[in-house]
């Protein structure tokens, strides 16, 4: 299904390493509103949405998710290497150290671990829809918070673009939202579940 291409989204060049720097970033590879979560949500989602264009949108921006996954296992990656253990320990990044070395390992900022709660596929595509939507924001916002505290260029421009791409993800789930209401009863957007009930007209819940 997938074809793998062999270089970033955004090229990662980071020329100065700092320990500090990838505490923070790391809460988009494994933090709650992270990348990780966001692939796994739209990738689980799409099975049982109803309709073909939202199915085919849930696919496009899950994978690129995994790829956008990729790029902060880069940047955490480039700002640990080549670190000794002075600069481990005077950095804060001890902790991390003990357990994992230098290896990647998804957790967030404050050091909970992925888990796969952080996320929803509920069979719903409005449900779901508005859990996407309410995830891109989650997601812009925290990469704002990165912004605010990083003024390493090198890493603010990949966490630029992004920030960008999560926007763009949110604008996509919105006309995904106004496409599906159009197909649901106007009246009552919750008259049915589309992904369940089948058709409004043998849907139980109108008798």
């Amino acid at each position: 299904m997938w074809n793998y291409e062999k270089r970033l989204q955004f090229p990662i060049d980071i020329k100065t390493p700092n320990a500090e720097i990838a505490k923070i970033i790391i809460t988009q590879y494994g933090g709650p509103d992270g990348e990780l979560s966001a692939s796994m949500r739209y990738l689980s989602q799409r099975y049982t949405i109803p309709y073909r264009e939202v199915a085919g949108l849930l696919t496009d921006i899950g994978t690129e998710e995994l790829a956008h996954f990729e790029m902060i296992g880069a940047i955490v990656y480039q700002l640990t290497k080549n670190l000794n253990v002075e600069e481990i320990e005077k950095q804060g990044f001890a902790p991390y150290y003990v357990d994992h070395t230098l290896a990647l390992w998804p957790q967030a900022a404050g050091g909970i671990p992925f888990n796969s709660c952080q996320f929803q596929s509920k069979g719903d595509v409005l449900t779901d829809l508005f859990e996407d939507l309410a995830a891109e924001q989650k997601a812009r916002t925290t990469y704002d918070n990165i912004l605010r505290l990083v003024k390493d260029p090198d890493v603010c421009a990949p966490i630029r673009f992004l920030r960008a791409r999560e926007i763009v993800h949110f604008q996509r789930f919105g006309e995904a939202l106004r496409m599906v209401q159009e197909k649901l009863d106007p009246v009552n957007f919750y008259q049915y579940n589309p992904e369940f009930d089948g058709n409004r007209n043998n849907c139980d819940c109108n008798k």
